[in-house]
């Protein structure tokens, strides 16, 4: 009578692979569990936002709730509209916004095409002093950029605040990146068919770095729409202020009354041009950072 043994080894074997297909199976779990959570927390406070600007306002109520009252109401949208002049402050802050962008275009992709399509003594040593400004805080140059704009006579006004941002050093790099990448035979036969500089850069060459120039925009009228401690060292005329400063102003009589629900309306009113434009856009965005090699 024999008898058979089964090996230690085959048994192990068919154990541990049900095991380790369970184990990996459970990590994608626990991954995703954990993406899942991090994104919900990274949302709150905009759910929260919205929560609040939507419900009925309940004075000392409400504050921390995620869950909207019923009924849902635009009562905070009618109160926030009303607390302040949002029209002026949306205008100022277009003007400061795109007005900024505008006269950055000029002397980005002018500076980019010289330092990318001419060749001249010092062109490395100053564009890596291009290269240095990104690396100085703008906190750093906010003193001497109004000493110097007392000067010239341009504190309280919105082209003294528009001033220290008409040039970009990282605009200047991502332009002249772009247009080292455009094959150096087109500009050349544009130049012989009696082309001028200008008429090459606006003409040939910009056209065709239109998702570096869209990144830029992008990332230029977000900073500037939100930018907040600038104007309000410059701006003293209430009729010249912009959103974000106008938004604290609001917020701090509002919060005294704790009047949440409106100031989440105003918060949104804010942020809605921009959120719109990103509902809108948001193709064109993600893929002008993909070809302009941003990430």
């Amino acid at each position: 009578m024999s008898v058979e043994f089964s090996s230690p080894v085959v048994n192990a074997r068919s154990v541990a692979q049900p095991l380790w297909f369970r184990l990996r199976k459970s990590k994608g779990i626990t991954l995703s569990v954990l993406m899942c959570c991090l994104a919900l927390l990274w949302v709150s406070p905009f759910i929260w936002m919205l929560s609040s600007a939507f419900s009925a306002s309940t004075f000392g109520e409400g504050m921390a709730s995620v869950l909207p009252r019923f009924p849902l109401t635009l009562d905070n949208f009618r109160d926030a509209w009303q607390s302040a002049d949002w029209l002026s402050l949306y205008a100022n802050t277009v003007i400061f916004s795109f007005g900024t962008f505008f006269v950055q275009l000029i002397t980005i992709t002018t500076a980019g095409y010289v330092f990318a399509c001419h060749e001249f003594r010092g062109k490395q040593t100053l564009f890596l002093l291009f290269l240095v400004q990104l690396m100085v805080m703008p906190v750093v140059m906010m003193v001497p950029n109004m000493m110097t704009l007392k000067t010239l006579g341009l504190l309280n006004t919105l082209t003294g605040v528009m001033m220290p941002y008409f040039t970009s050093a990282f605009g200047v790099f991502l332009m002249r990146q772009a247009f080292l990448a455009i094959p150096k035979e087109l500009e050349e036969a544009a130049l012989m068919e009696g082309c001028r500089w200008w008429q090459v850069l606006y003409r040939v060459l910009l056209p065709m770095c239109w998702p570096s120039v869209l990144a830029f925009a992008t990332v230029s009228i977000t900073y500037h729409w939100n930018e907040y401690l600038w104007p309000l060292m410059m701006l003293n005329d209430p009729d010249k202020q912009v959103l974000t400063v106008g938004l604290v102003s609001f917020a701090m009589g509002a919060e005294s009354g704790g009047q949440w629900g409106t100031i989440s309306a105003g918060t949104i009113m804010v942020c809605l041009p921009l959120m719109l434009a990103f509902i809108a856009f948001q193709k064109q965005f993600l893929r002008s950072f993909g070809f302009s090699g941003i990430k």
